[in-house]
């Protein structure tokens, strides 16, 4: 039986941040921007705990890295109105490169007509259905990606993983997810089937796969004999069991049946903030540096 090597999430996340810090130093003191470092609005709505935690977090790591955040909060009672007149101030506003709202919004609130208002060259999630549909219909995105298919890329090249005719099964309960991550890691050749968990055949589909990435939040519904022998596991799924913050797979029974295998927590949630981050750089140096990503 071999032994997992556990995908360090915060590691890689610092190497991303470190090389964001560099481009901030170099880039912010270019003629072009006089100084100005890079802008990210942050929207949030509502008094969700575990929202305000997420913001902090990105308020705090942006701080460290050279990036200035702006937040604009409500309370859960806002209009869409007043989100999207403040929405359109930010879109105007040549101080703010990249804009993020904080999902999710309050029941009454659309959150794609939300998303949608944003300027798709500001949009740092990249949730856009401009963006989306870019990034469905080509293979040359460039550099700047949703975060949560992004860090996908990130783990395998960190692994030095070719997926080229690699088997990948992806489980997940969002159509847009699924469909879309497969169009990304399809560009990257690999044979892709992409599941939702409440298919009566899942099992039999996720452990062909030398890939596994989900995407559910069900604690441990992933169970050892679902995986593969020395397969890579990519655990995107967050959940809380008894009081605790647990991923989609059964942690502790499967690390030691596959190669590679991230925690939650500690794997993909550090790398995701890394790369919008990541998103904001690579938006600011095509506004105010005109550098293609």
């Amino acid at each position: 039986m071999s032994k997992s090597k556990i995908i360090d999430g915060h590691a890689l996340a610092n190497k991303i941040k470190d090389k964001i810090v560099k481009d901030v130093e170099k880039y912010c003191h270019a003629t072009e921007t006089n100084g100005q470092r890079p802008n990210l609005a942050i929207i949030l709505v509502g008094e969700r705990e575990d929202s305000k935690l997420y913001v902090k977090m990105k308020e705090r790591e942006a701080k460290k890295i050279g990036i200035d955040t702006h937040l604009y909060k409500f309370n859960s009672l806002v209009t869409e109105k007043d989100l999207l007149d403040t929405i359109k101030f930010l879109n105007e506003d040549p101080l703010i490169d990249a804009i993020l709202v904080q999902l999710p919004l309050p029941k009454h609130i659309d959150a794609n007509k939300i998303i949608n208002s944003i300027k798709p060259e500001k949009d740092a999630d990249r949730f856009h259905k401009k963006n989306l549909e870019f990034l469905f219909t080509t293979c040359e995105y460039g550099k700047i990606l949703p975060p949560v298919f992004g860090v996908v890329l990130e783990i395998l090249k960190s692994i030095n993983y070719d997926i080229k005719n690699k088997k990948v099964c992806i489980i997940t309960n969002s159509d847009i997810f699924g469909k879309n991550l497969a169009r990304i890691l399809e560009c990257q050749q690999a044979k892709v089937d992409v599941v939702y968990s409440n298919n009566k055949n899942i099992a039999q589909k996720s452990k062909k796969a030398d890939v596994l990435i989900t995407a559910v939040g069900r604690p441990k519904f992933i169970t050892k004999d679902m995986v593969k022998e020395n397969a890579v596991i990519i655990d995107i799924g967050i959940s809380r069991k008894n009081g605790k913050v647990c991923g989609d797979v059964d942690f502790e029974k499967v690390k030691n049946k596959v190669d590679f295998i991230t925690p939650v927590p500690g794997g993909v949630g550090p790398i995701t903030i890394a790369i919008l981050f990541r998103n904001v750089i690579e938006i600011y140096k095509k506004s105010k540096h005109k550098i293609k990503s």
